[in-house]
Formats: structure tokens, sequence, C-alpha cells
């Protein structure tokens, strides 16, 4: 067995503002605040830990950090749509009127959008 094989994963996320931050994560994506403290929002996502850390001059990164797996991936868009979340569309890749990626071959969905501190993240169905 590996050394961390294992191990239950954290996912560490990064705030300029951590109380907009948390309520976005609570309110809009509806997930469970398990306990704040003076360092982190802690979130259980299906067991797994999701900390939103308060870092002043952080930066986002222009790539997905966290992905959501689902079965239905436009019923999810649509949901947050309602929410007031706006996907991402990029350039060169064809999404559909509610800002879903097909893959080539058909087999996955993917859409993007950002969090408060600019945080990409993704739905898919894969």
């Amino acid at each position: 067995m590996g050394i961390l094989e294992s191990a239950a994963p954290a996912i560490i996320i990064c705030a300029r503002d951590r109380a907009h931050a948390t309520a976005f994560y609570r309110d809009t994506l509806g997930l469970k605040l398990a306990f704040e403290d003076k360092f982190a929002a802690v979130f259980d996502i299906g067991g797994v830990m999701l900390r939103v850390s308060t870092v002043p001059n952080f930066v986002a990164h222009e790539h997905s950090i966290l992905g959501f797996r689902v079965t239905d991936v436009a019923s999810r868009v649509k949901a947050l749509r309602e929410k007031g979340v706006e996907f991402n569309v990029y350039p060169g890749f064809k999404q559909d009127n509610l800002g879903i990626w097909t893959v080539p071959d058909g087999s996955a969905h993917v859409a993007w959008f950002k969090d408060p501190n600019g945080n990409v993240l993704s739905i898919t169905d894969v």
C-alpha cells in the first residue's frame, strides 16, 4: 500500500474575502458548512473536507481547481444560473447556450464558473 493511499483527501481553496466565499459555497452551491475558525471555513462534501482559507493577496489561477461530478450537468447549470452564477465561455470551445462543452466524442460534458474570489470551478458528468 502507498504511503497516502488510504488517507482522506482535503481540498484547500484560497480566498481574499473568506466571508463572501463562505456564503457562496454554503448558500449558492449548497455545501454543508461543518465549522469555521480563525483560519478557514470548513465544508463537508461527501465526506471530503473543503477548507476555504484566507490569503490576503491571493490571485486566482485561470484553470479549474475543483470539479463537481454530477449525473446531469444541464440541470445543475440551470439551477446555479437561477442563483446568479455566470458560466465561463472559452474561445475555441463549442459550448452550448448554457455554457456546457461536450467533449468531441460526446462522452462527457463540462461547464465552468468562478467563485467570488476568481477560482475556476467545474461541473462534469465524468
